[in-house]
């Protein structure tokens, strides 16, 4: 329990709450169900949200807690990353139900695992405060900047706007995830000033 309210766990499920029930109104406001291509948005925005509220979930409110503890840290970083990443892919793939080889669920959660990715690995790198700053500039940017590129090496590089199932977007976004929690639970997120 200190753990998760050290890291401000519960608001964080609270928030990601509330993000897969916005990206729900999204999708279905859209009416996204009669044209799955109107799904785009929902599918690369709400996992830059639930990326954001992960990553900056892992900010210490007491980093001399992790500094003096006698256990290791990584199974509990690990376990955090691990289960809050599984409650964002599986209520934000609720949110768009059907047409799965479009951008559908499998899109959500390739997506969401991708987001995740990139935070963790900035969290470690530049503090959990700012962990949602690269994330935030990689999906906009290819968000804004390859709006009906699909297949080939752009399916490597803009694995967010690839839809449903491309092996691909898939290696991509599941490397990132790995590489970023890996780097996390090991690491932990950089010690941040005053």
């Amino acid at each position: 329990m200190l753990y998760a309210r050290s890291r401000g766990i519960p608001v964080a499920l609270a928030v990601l709450a509330a993000t897969a029930g916005l990206a729900v109104w999204a999708a279905y406001g859209l009416d996204a169900y009669l044209d799955p291509k109107r799904r785009v948005p929902v599918v690369a925005l709400a996992p830059l949200l639930a990326s954001a509220v992960i990553s900056t979930s892992f900010h210490q409110y007491a980093d001399e807690l992790d500094r003096t503890a006698v256990r290791p840290w990584w199974p509990r970083r690990l376990a955090h990353v691990l289960a809050l990443t599984v409650l964002a892919a599986a209520s934000l793939a609720l949110a768009v139900l059907g047409h799965t080889t479009e951008f559908g669920a499998p899109a959500m959660v390739r997506n969401t695992l991708g987001a995740v990715g990139i935070a963790t690995a900035s969290a470690a790198l530049i503090g959990a405060r700012l962990s949602w700053l690269p994330t935030f500039a990689y999906l906009s940017a290819i968000y804004l900047g390859t709006p009906g590129v699909h297949g080939g090496w752009a399916a490597v590089w803009a694995w967010p706007m690839q839809p449903g199932r491309q092996p691909a977007a898939w290696a991509t976004a599941g490397a990132a995830y790995v590489a970023g929690s890996t780097l996390y639970a090991w690491r932990g997120s950089r010690r941040e000033g005053p």
